[in-house]
């Protein structure tokens, strides 16, 4: 009985010495990496580049969809005199058109999606360089985002372990201050 308690205890300080070991061993810091983005200077020629994909995407669709009306005006005040038959050729033309229209506006959409990753894929890539080097060269086992939507989000850290303003300082870009309260 005696040996075992012995050989318990042995085990139980031994575990108590690896968990306190872990322990040392663990550095976790969290990031705000869309703060990040979004402080990056590359972000002000983005947001003007996307800004005019935009507004060209909104030009081609309007262009259309006022040519489609055109048309269906046109097909409306002529209805009256047209053949049925023609009529039905017409509306059936009509019907395929504003398909088109709603296919265009959709790929419109799609277009302005890929347009917007390919600007950012870059800036993305440089801020994900930037944390992944300052966790290196600060020893971080566990990098969390703060924002990182239904991804589990650590609670609790200390001060010092605050990630943002390491990255910041590597990627060379300075936090705006806080508008006082």
């Amino acid at each position: 009985m005696m040996k075992v308690k012995v050989i318990l205890s042995a085990i139980a300080l031994f575990c108590v010495g690896f968990v306190a070991q872990a322990q040392q061993d663990l550095k976790i810091g969290y990031t705000n990496v869309e703060l990040l983005i979004d402080l990056m200077p590359e972000m002000e020629q983005i947001g003007a580049d996307l800004q005019d994909y935009q507004a060209q995407l909104q030009t081609n669709i309007q262009t259309k969809i006022a040519d489609f009306q055109r048309k269906v005006q046109a097909f409306q005040q002529a209805a009256p005199t047209m053949a049925e038959d023609a009529m039905n050729q017409r509306r059936a033309e009509l019907q395929r058109q504003e398909q088109e229209l709603q296919k265009f506006e959709q790929d419109a959409q799609v277009s302005y999606q890929r347009k917007l990753q390919e600007l950012l894929e870059p800036v993305q890539q440089k801020v994900f360089n930037a944390i992944n080097a300052v966790a290196a060269e600060n020893n971080y086992t566990h990098i969390f985002s703060e924002t990182a939507g239904n991804a589990p989000v650590l609670l609790y850290t200390r001060d010092e372990d605050q990630f943002t303003e390491l990255v910041i300082a590597k990627l060379g870009i300075t936090l705006p201050e806080r508008p006082q309260q």
